[in-house]
């Protein structure tokens, strides 16, 4: 059995500690390698050598740092079916949407290129008689990563592609459930002319966590996973004084309304709700129809369109599969008891997953998609985050109910609504405490140039991910106010601030 060890100053490295995990193949249940759970001190030690390195790296041109970046989007590109099938054999999505992910990540790459123009700063001539103030946009130093199971490749370019290129160092800490795609990131960054120790990877579970969350040389955490791990990483990092962006759960809701195109709707639904397994923090797992008719019909289409739902390996000859496994056998169980906790609390389970045969699943995590209706506020499945392939219709009387229904959530990550009236789309937009918000567009994740965020307990700390928030994370401002007298230098003390 391999192992994997980390990537620290240029090279993969094998760790000491002695502790490590399984990686498994979840569409067939098998072992692929063991992962190293580094320990605290092979943590600072890759803080250490990101640390020596930032000093160089922060005084290389934004310009020299943008070419390194263009040649390593060029190498993920060449390299894109490699990494999806990495993703596929560790995450177990689909091969297409496996590289739909990769492409997803190179755009915050491509955005991360333009950082000679992004670093600007601002600049005023004659702000006083003879003084000019302008700003610098400085990078912070070394800066940490925290990446979910569900976007191996994604999540990670989120992050480290502007944390780079604004002139930061990075350690990198991978889901230790998936880690070979961010180990082979790694490789392509160095491939592409990055310096050594400026990107790292350390391999490894909470005790490796805690020393990126605590060590003084690391200035930025940067964060995404379940609320509640988020809410401790959030506080942990802060009051060491770190900079925090800290994403966290979901329970995204998508508001079909009478007069929305229903057959539209309902494909934009099963892709948002069953694909990639459901394992997506902008996954759709409410719809809420307006109305009792459109309910009906609704539930009817849904129930037609899982008939034809295609579950299976996602690697696979032919055509692919529309949803693969879930991760883990462990997380497999806490799906299907989510499904028992729905018909336990009175909610309608409609079509059950965990009757559904799956061709070649052999010993893979596997569950068909469930839909249940006649949910309520308040029952687990929906106030929970489920992570899976189960999807709940919560009916709404009107559009104001369907509004507060979506407000009273304690989460706020992303929603939509499907209409063909300009207005009810307009007060939906304006009136929802949601971070992200879809228009006729089931799952509204903002493009590279724009910012990525929930509101409310998706999101805890002030900015968010990548886009203009991106770049103003991983640096801070310092305003210089400068005079050059004329002429002979005047020996008079002044000791007013300088004004018209």
């Amino acid at each position: 059995m391999s192992m994997l060890g980390n990537y620290i100053n240029g090279q993969a490295v094998a760790s000491q500690s002695g502790r490590t995990a399984p990686v498994y193949n979840p569409a067939t249940g098998a072992q692929r390698l063991q992962v190293a759970l580094s320990s605290a001190d092979e943590t600072r030690e890759a803080v250490r050598i990101a640390h020596e390195a930032f000093a160089a790296w922060a005084k290389v041109s934004p310009l020299k740092r943008s070419r390194i970046l263009f040649r390593f989007k060029a190498l993920v590109e060449a390299h894109a079916d490699e990494l999806a099938r990495l993703i596929a054999s560790e995450h177990g999505k689909v091969f297409s949407d496996a590289k739909g992910e990769v492409t997803r990540g190179l755009e915050v790459v491509e955005f991360a290129c333009g950082i000679p123009h992004l670093q600007k700063g601002e600049h005023s001539m004659n702000v006083g008689t003879g003084v000019d103030s302008y700003s610098l946009m400085q990078p912070l130093g070394v800066c940490a990563g925290i990446s979910p199971f569900n976007f191996p490749a994604m999540v990670p370019m989120w992050m480290f592609p502007i944390a780079l290129a604004c002139g930061n160092t990075f350690v990198m800490k991978p889901s230790e459930k998936d880690p070979s795609t961010p180990m082979r990131l790694a490789e392509l960054l160095r491939e592409a002319g990055l310096p050594d120790g400026v990107f790292n990877v350390v391999n490894g579970d909470k005790e490796a966590v805690d020393v990126l969350l605590t060590d003084e040389r690391v200035q930025a955490v940067s964060f995404v996973g379940s609320t509640p791990i988020a809410e401790y990483i959030y506080a942990t990092a802060s009051s060491h004084g770190k900079r925090v962006q800290a994403l966290g759960g979901a329970k995204n809701h998508m508001v079909i309304m009478p007069d929305a195109d229903l057959d539209q709707a309902v494909g934009a639904l099963m892709g948002a709700a069953y694909g990639s397994a459901g394992e997506r923090c902008m996954a759709i797992s409410v719809a809420v129809p307006v109305g009792e008719e459109t309910a009906q019909r609704l539930r009817e289409k849904l129930i037609g369109e899982l008939a034809k739902l295609r579950v299976g390996p996602g690697l696979v000859d032919g055509p692919d599969n529309d949803m693969g496994p879930l991760i883990t056998r462990e997380h497999l169980e806490k799906v299907k008891g989510y499904i028992q906790a729905g018909v336990d609390e009175g909610a309608e389970l409609v079509v059950d997953g965990r009757e559904a045969r799956i061709e070649g699943a052999g010993d893979g995590y596997f569950l068909g998609g469930s839909l249940f209706d006649h949910v309520k506020p308040g029952m687990r499945i929906h106030s929970e985050e489920i992570f899976g392939p189960v999807l709940a219709i919560a009916r709404a009387v009107s559009f104001d109910e369907a509004v507060a229904m979506i407000n009273a959530h304690e989460y706020g990550n992303g929603t939509a609504i499907f209409t063909r009236d300009g207005d009810a789309a307009r007060q939906f937009v304006e009136q929802i405490q949601v971070g992200m918000v879809g228009v006729n567009v089931p799952i509204p994740v903002p493009m590279a140039f724009h910012s990525f965020g929930g509101w409310k307990r998706s999101l805890f700390g002030p900015l968010h991910m990548h886009g203009p928030d991106g770049v103003r994370f991983y640096t801070r401002m310092k305003t210089v106010t400068q005079r050059w007298p004329s002429g002979i230098r005047e020996e008079t003390n002044h000791f007013t601030m300088p004004t018209h």
